[in-house]
């Protein structure tokens, strides 16, 4: 079987006009030099107009693991994406703007085990020290976070510690004092996430491939989610409501909460047209 999360091109880098648009999508200005005021800036405004989704894995689109074909879909197309998808593109336009960037492989944990590796993308931006960077887990850090800190580091999503796990030089990530994922530092080439990538939405048994959801920071600090049909809406201080919408609520809500339009639900066979 084919595996469509292979890239077959090469890839250059983005252009000026590719990174104008990207900056556009997630409506900054120009950030200015390399910095960490900048860098938080850059991940903050990428967290709140770029959606973490699964929806191509039920639309019947591939996810392909080629920087112009996630530059397409983000930016062009205007979509969102999972951490593949979501850091692999992030990756090249903090490339684009002078920040050292390499990809690094987590394995998210499931309960008191970390799954397999390349289970996650996450990334490692240097500056005058190193950063943990993620646009790609949906609620995380807001702000990038200090990779050789391992004393707590408050965020306004909680407190993070990162942990060195045994001595092999993987950290764990903790939020709130729960393990997230084990980070391993070496760096990777994005291919080398494509056979994970393939298999998170191929497998009967990712959680990708069971459900679907879309999910955004709001711009007061919450997040609005789609999971099938129930919008769930969280605050900052972590109130929540949850309602069921009818199919056309869930089409228009895809529209208008996460700038994704849709012809028909995810999971759902297109409609036969109509003979004349």
């Amino acid at each position: 079987m084919d595996n469509p999360s292979r890239p077959d091109q090469p890839w250059a880098g983005l252009t000026a006009a590719q990174q104008a648009a990207y900056l556009d999508r997630i409506a900054l200005p120009d950030p200015g030099a390399p910095s960490p005021e900048a860098l938080a800036g850059l991940q903050l405004a990428h967290l709140r107009s770029v959606p973490f989704e699964n929806l191509s894995i039920h639309l019947g689109e591939p996810v392909v693991l080629d920087p112009g074909a996630l530059l397409e879909k983000i930016v062009t197309r205007r979509r969102g994406g999972f951490c593949y998808e979501l850091n692999g593109a992030f990756a090249e336009l903090l490339r684009s703007l002078g920040y050292r960037v390499h990809l690094l492989a987590g394995r998210v944990f499931g309960g008191e085990r970390p799954g397999p590796p390349f289970d996650h993308l996450a990334l490692q931006v240097d500056l005058d020290e190193p950063w943990l960077v993620d646009v790609g887990f949906g609620r995380f850090s807001r702000s990038p976070l200090r990779l050789d800190e391992q004393g707590q580091q408050p965020d306004p999503h909680g407190t993070f510690t990162l942990v060195p796990w045994c001595g092999t030089g993987e950290l764990d990530v903790f939020m709130d004092g729960k393990a997230q994922y084990r980070l391993d530092r070496r760096p990777y080439a994005l291919a080398d996430f494509g056979p994970t990538c393939w298999w998170q939405t191929t497998s009967p048994e990712s959680n990708f491939t069971r459900s679907t959801t879309c999910s955004l920071l709001t711009a007061d600090g919450g997040r609005v989610t789609l999971s099938g049909t129930r919008l769930i809406t969280t605050t900052e201080a972590g109130e929540r409501t949850e309602r069921t919408l009818a199919d056309a609520e869930a089409l228009a809500a895809y529209r208008d909460l996460f700038g994704i339009t849709l012809d028909r639900l995810p999971g759902r066979a297109p409609q036969p047209q109509r003979q004349p």
